[in-house]
């Protein structure tokens, strides 16, 4: 698997459905927050 940092690619996926179907820019935005508040308690506690 190729080793690209997540949450670059999490934004930049979210960012282009937010483009598209900017109605669920709230679901995408706390979706996004909660991954990344999720990655970072892991990385945190490992």
């Amino acid at each position: 698997m190729l080793n690209v940092p997540l949450e670059p690619v999490l934004a930049l996926i979210i960012g282009i459905l937010i483009l598209l179907i900017p109605r669920f820019l709230n679901y995408f935005v706390a979706v996004y927050m909660i991954v990344i508040g999720v990655l970072g308690i892991i990385h945190h506690t490992i």
